[in-house]
């Protein structure tokens, strides 16, 4: 059978402003689905209101639009696809694959925070539940064109996965592999900060009877202390940067050459040259620091 096309996307969470480690991923998405003649889509994941910042969401799409990256369609945003997780749920409990689960953190201290089983809830106790994906003692692996080989065994180092939450949210882990599958992505591109959730993600596809995309995880964004930047701990906005200082920094993270970088067109000439000239092979585990 021949390969489905390439669908890939990008999918940042609301909580500030575009920053140099959210457009490197951005940008390298998009490249490696333009390069092989793909879809690039863009999905909102706002499913943590906590920890949401009015405006970023619009904030961050505007800086898309300003760098040239446009996507090929309408922006998904979680928050409106409630009903798509609820009925995945359900067909995790229906299958025995998911759990109600009473386990607070404390509960689980004893076993570094990774549940295996449920402890016995003190008789009164008022709890809320969460839910829980069943894992098995087995390896899940995947291999990653960047960093090779990866494998882990999920009920030894991570313990039956949350899938909602017992304050009522949706996990991340849930909700990415529901919409990645609903919105047909081929290959998934992000930051190596999500690598060790890629076997999380695959024992979902499994339990869910859904296709596993083709993973692969670009280099952080670090500062020189290697340390990863985040909006957390100091990373900078891109708002108000020069557009091709930010694409031409970031090409240079993706390991490309920059006598590779085409002549400045303005943005959507240029990434789209850029493009032609982008080579996947290139892209290193680790940032060059000199970027």
């Amino acid at each position: 059978m021949p390969a489905p096309p390439y669908v890939g996307r990008f999918a940042p969470s609301p909580t500030g402003p575009l920053h140099w480690g959210s457009a490197l991923a951005a940008f390298g998405s998009w490249l490696h689905a333009r390069h092989r003649g793909g879809r690039w889509l863009v999905r909102i994941e706002d499913l943590d209101p906590p920890r949401e910042r009015p405006g970023a969401a619009a904030a961050q799409l505007a800086a898309l639009q300003r760098l040239g990256l446009h996507a090929d369609g309408d922006v998904v945003q979680q928050s409106q696809r409630h009903t798509h997780y609820r009925r995945a749920l359900d067909a995790l409990l229906a299958s025995g694959h998911a759990f109600p689960c009473l386990c607070s953190r404390a509960d689980l201290a004893a076993s570094d925070g990774i549940h295996r089983a449920c402890v016995a809830v003190p008789e009164g106790a008022r709890r809320t539940r969460s839910f829980r994906l069943r894992v098995a003692d087995e390896v899940i692996g995947f291999d990653d064109p960047v960093h090779g080989r990866f494998e882990q065994n999920l009920r030894r180092e991570v313990g039956d996965v949350v899938l909602r939450r017992a304050d009522g949210l949706w996990a991340y882990q849930l909700a990415v592999v529901v919409d990645d599958a609903a919105q047909g992505v081929t290959h998934v591109v992000r930051g190596a900060d999500l690598l060790d959730s890629t076997p999380r993600q695959i024992a979902l596809q499994r339990a869910l009877g859904l296709a596993t995309p083709q993973y692969l995880h670009l280099p952080l964004w670090r500062d020189a202390e290697g340390r990863k930047l985040s909006k957390s701990d100091g990373a900078d906005a891109i708002d108000g940067l020069p557009v091709e200082t930010v694409l031409r920094r970031c090409w240079a993270s993706l390991g490309q050459p920059l006598d590779a970088w085409p002549a400045w067109q303005g943005p959507e000439a240029t990434v789209a040259a850029a493009a032609l000239a982008f080579d996947p092979a290139r892209i290193p585990r680790e940032r060059p620091p000199a970027a």
